[in-house]
């Protein structure tokens, strides 16, 4: 039986009809780049301390020192979330003394911020964190809004994975579109901050289930050629593009529900896109509904202006096809073959590492020195040379080579800042943006190897649970920086650590440069070591055979 690529060969490989659904499902992820990671802006927390009312009845002078100082990072700064008793301060400014010089400060007792809190407006109106109080002991809230979003996503892949497998590409994408843009202009009302992360996490769960389902979707209608481009320049520079306009964004619109606006408001431009974006002819084709595919297939070929085959699947590949429209896939299919058990865990582990890494270096970019808005533009725009750097790798080098290249580099630049002295600040935000260079790099490459890895029937079952597998990553993300309030070069040491043994672990991976997508779980390739030890018993048992019929002849 030929293979669907060379099937579908006489479409060529940049007709209209492919340059429409690559430009399509690139333009459906632009989106996904604007509001995938607002959270950065939304919950940052900016300086803050404790409020000392004005009706304390507290002199100017006392209340100059009314916070305590605490050393931060080699500097002393005013305390967070501590403040001297505001009665004995009042006791003091009544009868006159003066603060250091009549009392000792350190020997005053301290307080909580029992009056609430002051918030900084030097770079924001108001964010999650100032509006419902997220600090001091309920600072842990802030890294975990981000890591219940992560969760949805999670959730969201695995089921949206399972659903796009049996119900098509096209319904899972455009439902899971609606539900991103419904769910986030429901956010803008949230009364509460749990009323804001439980609708946080079907923002999650919906929004990058669309952007996994176009992945595929893409990967599946272009052809080889194309494809690789789609897989690098096609979704990832969309991404890169739109996380570029989220701080042009964040810039004029500093209070939260204002920002969140525009975020729910990207989603009218998923509209058009429902004219434009077919089904995956290869999906219709393995379920059995042929005359779809052919009909899908003959309507590339009129926009490409290209003669159409009569019979564009033989009656071999017909029946082949309707019998697998009987045989329905799930997670068991997986789990049966240790070779694909074997594959989906190795994938796992590095879409773990990755994800981690890549959300950890994002969300630590409002932590830099200097402006935020800059340095999540920065951050944004040294992914644009990260994809081109993937298109050219995938292109025309194997594939073991490209995953663990990229981990490597990226891996050693993080652990390299922690040498950096700590009055040289530029050079450590020049290294975690060359750090983050080589984890988006790596972040590109791995979606491309786990697509070519796994045959057509489970694919998107396949990305759907390596993604779920880096959602854990993405949970763990936003505590992992918050490490850095323990010691300071703690997230990098573990990102850089866990970058370097991924990359590792990328020449176990069996080399799928060059070859064609697999239909079915018989066609994967095995992991190398497995192979290897196949190739063994293979020739032990040749070497068994041959004595055996040698000592027959005798």
């Amino acid at each position: 039986m030929r293979e669907y690529d060379k099937i579908t060969s006489f479409l060529g490989s940049w007709g209209p009809f492919q340059r429409l659904v690559f430009f399509s499902l690139a333009f459906s992820i632009l989106p996904n780049g604007l509001v995938g990671i607002y959270i950065v802006f939304v919950g940052d927390t900016p300086p803050h301390e404790c409020l000392v009312p004005e009706e304390s009845n507290i002199s100017a002078g006392w209340r100059n020192v009314s916070i305590p100082l605490v050393e931060t990072d080699g500097a002393l700064r005013r305390h967070s979330c501590r403040r001297y008793r505001l009665d004995l301060l009042r006791n003091f400014s009544l009868l006159n003394l003066v603060p250091h010089m009549d009392v000792n400060l350190s020997q005053v007792p301290q307080e909580g911020c029992l009056d609430g809190w002051k918030y900084s407006k030097d770079v924001y109106q108001s964010t999650i964190v100032t509006e419902w109080d997220l600090v001091c002991e309920n600072e842990h809230k802030e890294p975990l809004t981000s890591s219940i979003y992560f969760l949805g996503v999670l959730v969201g892949t695995f089921i949206s994975g399972q659903l796009s497998d049996r119900y098509g590409r096209r319904p899972v994408l455009f439902g899971t579109m609606a539900m991103q843009t419904l769910t986030i202009f429901i956010q803008i009302f949230s009364p509460s901050w749990e009323a804001f992360t439980a609708i946080f996490f079907f923002v999650g769960a919906s929004g990058f289930s669309n952007y996994v389902i176009g992945y595929v979707l893409g990967s599946e209608i272009l052809s080889p050629g194309t494809r690789v481009m789609f897989c690098s320049l096609g979704v990832f520079m969309a991404s890169g593009v739109g996380g570029m306009l989220l701080p042009l964004f964040a810039f004029f619109l500093r209070d939260w529900r204002l920002l969140v606006i525009p975020m729910a408001a990207s989603g009218l431009l998923y509209i058009p896109l429902w004219w434009l974006i077919p089904e995956s002819p290869r999906w219709l084709l393995s379920q059995g509904r042929v005359e779809e595919a052919e009909a899908i297939l003959r309507h590339a070929g009129r926009m490409n202006k290209v003669p159409v085959p009569d019979v564009i699947f033989t009656p071999a590949e017909i029946m082949e096809a309707q019998a697998k429209k009987e045989k329905k896939h799930n997670m068991l299919d997986i789990l049966r073959s240790c070779n694909a058990v074997a594959l989906i865990i190795i994938c796992s582990i590095l879409w773990m590492v990755i994800t981690m890494s890549y959300f950890g270096l994002l969300l630590n970019t409002t932590n830099l020195h200097g402006d935020p808005y800059f340095n999540f533009f920065l951050s944004a725009l040294v992914e644009i040379p990260a994809y081109v750097t993937a298109m050219l790798l995938l292109r025309f080098c194997p594939r073991r080579f490209c995953q663990s290249s990229t981990l490597f580099l990226g891996g050693a630049i993080i652990l390299f800042i922690q040498l950096v002295p700590t009055d040289l600040p530029g050079v450590a935000i020049l290294l975690e943006m060359l750090g983050k260079f080589g984890i988006t790099t790596a972040f590109c490459v791995v979606y491309a190897v786990t697509s070519e890895l796994f045959p057509t029937v489970v694919r998107n079952m396949a990305m759907g649970t390596c993604s779920m597998a880096a959602r854990i990553g993405s949970i763990v993300s936003p505590f992992l920086i918050y490490l850095g309030n323990c010691y300071r070069y703690l997230p990098y040491l573990l990102i850089g650590t866990l970058a370097v043994f991924s990359g590792l672990l990328c020449f176990v991976l069996p080399e799928t440069f060059g070859t064609v997508l697999p239909e079915t779980i018989a066609e994967m390739q095995t992991v190398r070591r497995m192979g290897r030890s196949k190739d063994k018993v293979m020739n032990s048992i040749s070497k068994e055979t041959s004595s055996v019929i040698h000592q027959a002849k005798l």
